[in-house]
C-alpha cells in the first residue's frame, strides 16, 4: 500500500519526505565574505551540476524557517556577486557540520569550526584549505519560489577557478576512493562512499571513459 498526500500542508511535511527520499545528497561547502570583511562558511545539501561549459554549478538554500529570512550565505552572494563551492572530505565530516551553526552575523564560521581561510586567485570570497576541491564561482542567476519559510530558491554560479588536490587526482580525473566524499541523508544520518562499484553505461559516447 502506498501512503499518499497532498503538497498543500505544512512545509515541514514536504521537507522530510524530500530529504528522505533524494539521498545521498552531495554537499556543497559555501564560503562567502560578510559585509563587514568577515568570512562565513556554510554546508548546503540541495546541490548539483547545471552546465560544463560554461563551467555552471547551483545550490538551493531555503529560507530559514525560526526566523523567515534569507540566510547569511545567499544575503553575501546577493551583495558581493560571488561565492566559492568547496567539496570536503570524510575525515573533515565534524568540522563541515559545526559550520552548520546558525552564528550571529559576523561571527566567523571558520573559527568556530577550525578550518582556514584562504584567498581565491580570481574573486575575494576565501576558499576552505582543509577542502581538496574548490570552485571560484561568478553569481549568475537565480530563481526564488516563495519568500516564506521553507521556501526555496536556485542559485547559479559560474566557476571562473577550480582548484584540486593532486593526491586526489590520476590519469586526469578524480579518483572516488582519495576523495572520500559524503553525503546527507535525512534527519542526522550521513552517508560514507566507502563502496563503490562500477557499472558500464550502455551509451555510444561516454565522456567518462
Amino acid at each position: 500500500m502506498m501512503k499518499s498526500f497532498e503538497t498543500n500542508g505544512a512545509f515541514q511535511d514536504n521537507y522530510k519526505f524530500l530529504i528522505g527520499s533524494i539521498l545521498p545528497r552531495p554537499i556543497a561547502v559555501v564560503s562567502t565574505r560578510n559585509d563587514d570583511g568577515t568570512n562565513n562558511v556554510a554546508p548546503f545539501s540541495f546541490f548539483t551540476a547545471v552546465s560544463a561549459k560554461p563551467m555552471i554549478i547551483a545550490f538551493c538554500p531555503m529560507i530559514r524557517s525560526a526566523t523567515g529570512e534569507m540566510k547569511d550565505t545567499v544575503k553575501n552572494i546577493y551583495r558581493e556577486k560571488e561565492f566559492v563551492i568547496n567539496i570536503f572530505s570524510e575525515e573533515l565530516t565534524q568540522k563541515i557540520n559545526l559550520t552548520s551553526t546558525e552564528l550571529p552575523y559576523g561571527e566567523d564560521e571558520f573559527k568556530f569550526a577550525g578550518l582556514t581561510p584562504i584567498a581565491s586567485e580570481k574573486i575575494k570570497a576565501p576558499r576552505v584549505l582543509e577542502c581538496p576541491i574548490h570552485f571560484e564561482c561568478i553569481y549568475r542567476d537565480h530563481i526564488s519560489y516563495s519568500d516564506q519559510p521553507g521556501g526555496g530558491q536556485i542559485i547559479t554560479g559560474e566557476v571562473v577557478r577550480v582548484h584540486i588536490d593532486e593526491r586526489i587526482i590520476k590519469d586526469g580525473r578524480i579518483v572516488t576512493q582519495e576523495l572520500k566524499p559524503v553525503g546527507r541523508g535525512a534527519g542526522n544520518d550521513w552517508f560514507k562512499t566507502d563502496h563503490v562499484f562500477e557499472l558500464e553505461r550502455l551509451m555510444v559516447q561516454q565522456i567518462q571513459k
